[in-house]
């Protein structure tokens, strides 16, 4: 691969990075861990505007379906031991060039959270880290899988009036790794922790329960579904266990997952993950934040039938990437957080 890195912004402990279409143009945001801004920058790496400049603790962004720029955003999760106070917000843009900033739900420890679509309904699925915690480093509460339909008009939610979330799945610790998978034609939601990675399937109507399938019963940080080696099927990637040193690629065998890779060295706190085509070939694209801190690429050589690796780049340590095809060319966003660096890679094959 060719790589051209461009460093688009410093931004102390970046973090979470997403898409965004505002005033009929597609962008991306890219907001901080800690007390830092939110920045929206266009497709070409342009910083266009600051969202807001605190609190931070963003973990999660997502777009409200068919909104003119409206999102919803993690805000006040530090750290795994500074999350209390966490809740999920909705940001929307204002004729004045202002961003308000309004609470959906409080929700204590809230890390992941996605919206996912079926037949005409967007439901909330909110992932928390932990339940509580009294001490650092205390996990003797495990993380909940939280859910609601979202209304269309989110206007009448505040501080005061909140969106109820329902308990879907409980005793999930370490609930760190969220995915969004489709299948089959559905969204689904591809969750990791501590128990094992599951994945949820959202209602076909309103009102029917979501459908848990249990994947992997092995600890695990992140993980994804891709088809990796083009036989129809996808298998699953995992980074292991909570911000571990492994990665793993599972395949389907006899309705099983069976280890068919295991990367040749620890890579130490994983946490950066990336699922899909990369200049055309399927591919996992993982990063990690310490030890190397690298960015690198596997894919699936069919003429030597087996996984290959490519470095992107090293001593940078990501903590989430986001990519999208440009004028025919592939970018990865990653937020290097290690180095409070906003870099945009160009990749040709």
């Amino acid at each position: 691969m060719k790589i051209n890195k461009k460093v688009i912004a410093n931004l102390t402990k970046c973090y979470s990075v997403a898409p965004l279409k505002y005033k009929g143009t597609n962008c991306f945001l890219v907001a901080a861990e800690k007390v830092d801004r939110c920045i929206l920058f266009d497709l070409e790496g342009n910083e266009i505007e600051t969202v807001w400049n605190e609190p931070g603790g963003v973990m999660s962004m997502v777009q409200v379906p068919g909104t003119n720029g409206q999102f919803l955003a993690t805000h006040k999760f530090y750290s795994p031991n500074d999350s209390k106070q966490a809740k999920i917000v909705i940001v929307t843009p204002g004729t004045d060039g202002r961003w308000s900033v309004k609470t959906l739900v409080n929700l204590p420890h809230v890390h992941r959270f996605d919206l996912i679509k079926r037949n005409g309904n967007i439901y909330l699925i909110a992932c928390t880290l932990k339940s509580g915690h009294e001490y650092k480093d205390d996990w003797s509460s495990p993380g909940k899988v939280y859910a609601a339909k979202l209304p269309n008009d989110l206007s009448k939610f505040n501080e005061e009036f909140q969106l109820e979330l329902k308990v879907i799945k409980d005793g999930m610790l370490k609930n760190h790794g969220y995915y969004k998978v489709m299948e089959d034609g559905v969204e689904t939601a591809v969750i990791s922790s501590e128990i094992g990675v599951f994945q949820f399937v959202p209602p076909e109507v309103e009102g029917v329960e979501w459908e848990i399938k249990q994947l992997i019963n092995t600890p695990s940080s992140d993980a994804v579904l891709v088809d990796i080696d083009n036989d129809g099927e996808m298998e699953l990637a995992v980074l292991a266990p909570f911000h571990g040193e492994t990665v793993r690629i599972y395949k389907k065998i006899e309705g099983t997952y069976k280890e068919m890779y295991a990367h040749h060295e620890p890579v130490e706190f994983t946490h950066a993950l990336y699922g899909g085509d990369l200049c055309g070939k399927p591919s996992i694209v993982v990063g990690h934040r310490q030890g190397e801190k690298s960015l690198f690429a596997l894919t699936y050589n069919i003429e030597k039938g087996k996984i290959e690796c490519e470095n992107i780049d090293t001593g940078c340590g990501p903590a989430n990437v986001y990519h999208y095809v440009k004028d025919h060319k592939d970018i990865i966003i990653a937020t290097n957080r290690e180095i409070d660096e906003v870099a945009m890679y160009t990749i040709e094959p």
